[in-house]
């Protein structure tokens, strides 16, 4: 069978607008897709993702879609960077990295070299650390603690730090612990089963929040000597987060950084970077707790930042620590 030259240029004439149409259809259906593993439904770490992978899909109009995992803990978000490959991004404590990194704590039994891929991005709401009295007094020191008995949990970062902070000012024998759930805490607090709790949660903190509904409560402030003590970071609750508390409360926290390995390309960090920063002031406006991010917070990141990520500091003249470039 012939075929003429010009049946067949007409033919890869039509092949080539097919493939041109068909080009430009799937580019503009194609997104970059990341995984992001935060903590388990429910709390308020999970909504915060909710929060943030709607303000990243509203920021680069859809270009970039984060799908939110649930997540039993930062243990597991970081253990799963062994075998996450691709867009993976996660929470966790700086000091948890840190301890992954070194081939510590919680991971000296299960070292892996894929812990060194591990690049930082920016920070998001620390833990920070509410030791809450029944009372109006609004701000008091921590000697209001003594002859009390208080809630603090059991098996969580804020009931080691509340039991170790006890034993470090000397008020272990002097206060009354109650064996319950930190959940239990507003609604013992209210009945007056206890006279106080201590919760550990971004701020302003749900637990917080749900008792000064009902009920006036004191906020424990630490002295600068006392900060130093601890050896955690330092805090402050500006004045007016909660109803009846107008003065700052200095206390501690935990910082929270979110992080992402090599296997992320350098213009997907770079976008999430830049539209995290551009779009917190509307995060802010939606949910309290993002006012407390600052650019300063880099300081406490472990670990080295996704180049991606540097890209948009530096362009944005935001200070960088060496140790983390």
């Amino acid at each position: 069978m012939r075929i003429s030259f010009r049946f067949l240029r007409r033919a890869l004439s039509m092949s080539a607008v097919t493939l041109a149409f068909a080009a430009t259809a799937f580019s503009l259906q194609a997104d970059t897709r990341v995984t992001y593993k935060s903590a388990s439904a429910g709390t308020a770490y999970y909504q915060m993702g909710v929060e943030l992978s709607e303000a990243i899909r509203q920021g680069t109009d859809d270009d970039i879609v984060v799908t939110l995992e649930d997540s039993q803990g930062s243990v597991q978000n970081v253990m799963e960077v062994m075998a996450r490959q691709g867009n993976y991004m996660f929470t966790a404590p700086s000091e948890l990295v840190g301890q992954a990194l070194a081939n510590e704590g919680a991971f000296a039994e299960r070292p892996n070299p894929r812990f060194q891929e591990i690049r930082g991005l920016f920070p998001i709401p620390s833990i920070t650390m509410h030791f809450v009295l029944a009372g109006d007094a609004g701000v008091t020191d921590i000697a209001a603690l003594d002859g009390k008995h208080l809630l603090i949990g059991r098996g969580t970062f804020g009931a080691r730090e509340a039991a170790r902070y006890l034993t470090l000012f000397g008020l272990d024998a002097k206060v009354k612990i109650a064996d319950a759930a930190i959940e239990n805490g507003p609604d013992a607090l209210k009945s007056g089963k206890i006279d106080g709790f201590v919760t550990a949660s971004s701020f302003p903190s749900p637990n917080v929040i749900e008792t000064v509904a009902s009920m006036p409560v004191t906020l424990i402030s630490l002295s600068e000597e006392q900060i130093e003590q601890t050896g955690a970071t330092r805090q402050t609750i500006p004045g007016g987060t909660y109803p009846g508390i107008d003065k700052d409360v200095d206390t501690t926290s935990l910082p929270v950084m979110a992080y992402t390995t090599t296997f992320m390309d350098d213009d997907t960090a770079y976008t999430l970077t830049k539209t995290f920063w551009e779009r917190l002031d509307s995060m802010a406006e939606e949910a309290a707790w993002w006012g407390s991010i600052t650019p300063g917070m880099l300081e406490n990141m472990l670990g080295t930042l996704h180049p991606g990520a540097l890209r948009y500091y530096l362009e944005a003249g935001i200070k960088v620590p060496e140790e983390l470039r």
